[in-house]
């Protein structure tokens, strides 16, 4: 293996092990402590040369829909901060507002609103 640029490059014979059958790319999974590799397409299986060439990982992709934002209704909205600012639905001049970190620690925080007037609730993003 050669390292490049502080990652190790792992030669693509090593990397990669195709079906003999059908010829499609071998995929590593964990079977009672053993990692073998198999083949979607037909099925077929094989043992690994080599522990150490294969890590079985699971990689969870998340979406914006999948974020869950809690306010809590029982909370008095009486005892937040208040600020004057233009409500975009009924054109109320105040409204409470706090801050919540939504996204990534080294972003900036998001920052939301409720309408004195209506109860209105937006977001501003920095």
């Amino acid at each position: 293996m050669e390292k490049a640029k502080g990652t190790y490059r792992i030669p693509l014979e090593l990397a990669m092990k195709y079906c003999p059958k059908c010829g499609s790319l071998m995929l590593p999974q964990k079977r009672n402590n053993e990692t073998v590799l198999k083949c979607p397409k037909c099925g077929y299986e094989s043992l690994t040369d080599n522990k150490e060439d294969y890590k079985v990982r699971r990689t969870i992709q998340r979406k914006p829909d999948d974020v869950i934002l809690v306010i809590d209704n029982d909370v008095k909205v009486e005892i937040l901060p208040k600020t004057k600012i233009e409500c975009p639905r009924c054109g109320g001049t105040e409204a409470y507002y706090w801050e919540m970190q939504t996204r990534a620690g080294d972003e900036p925080a998001t920052r939301f609103f409720k309408c004195v007037k209506c109860g209105y609730v937006w977001r501003e993003y920095q």
